[in-house]
């Protein structure tokens, strides 16, 4: 059993989340070709597929992914691929939309910066990025976790347009029920 296995037990049902939600309100154009970095089970991959988008979902867990695939409607596998990669080392493909919800932060600090980078010049011009990273008063930025305070990520926002943003901050539980305080910037942005 994989450390993952409690954390998909406590949220493969849950919806989409928000920042998914704002960023597909903002798209006008045609779905087109989307990557959902950390997928898990893939309670955002699934709502992009019923929306009409092209998605390759990519975990470095193999039972999120065979979750994923069990949970995708037969009538949405045909736009479906799945892929096993490290943030470290996976390879993006140009697209129209990169999804990251709670993920990011779960790459290895020395590596976000590529990973990000990496992020940027797949998205094409007018494309969007949604997802969380974690501030540096996250209770879990002592634990090997990436964060940022507002200096870096005012670095990691240029060349893209800030459509919606949030900040979060307060005290919770993680979803598996253990206490945490949670500092967390939700954004969805578009690339200039």
């Amino acid at each position: 059993m994989s450390p993952w296995t409690s954390y998909y037990a406590a949220t493969a049902q849950g919806g989409p989340r928000e920042t998914l939600l704002q960023a597909l309100s903002s798209w006008s154009s045609p779905p087109g070709f989307a990557l959902d970095l950390g997928c898990g089970t893939g309670r955002d991959t699934v709502v992009l597929l019923e929306r009409g988008w092209q998605v390759l979902a990519m975990d470095a867990e193999p039972e999120g992914l065979e979750q994923l695939r069990e949970r995708t409607p037969v009538a949405l596998q045909p736009r479906l691929e799945t892929h096993q990669a490290s943030f470290e080392t996976v390879e993006l493909p140009r697209c129209d939309l990169v999804n990251s919800s709670f993920a990011l932060p779960f790459c290895e600090p020395a590596s976000f910066a590529e990973l990000w980078v990496r992020i940027t010049a797949a998205v094409r011009p007018g494309g969007l990025f949604c997802g969380q990273l974690f501030g540096e008063r996250d209770s879990w930025a002592c634990k090997g976790v990436t964060v940022v305070n507002g200096a870096e990520l005012k670095l990691l926002l240029q060349g893209w347009e800030i459509r919606w943003q949030r900040e979060e901050e307060e005290d919770g539980h993680t979803p598996v029920g253990k206490p945490k305080h949670w500092h967390i910037h939700h954004l969805v942005l578009r690339r200039c």
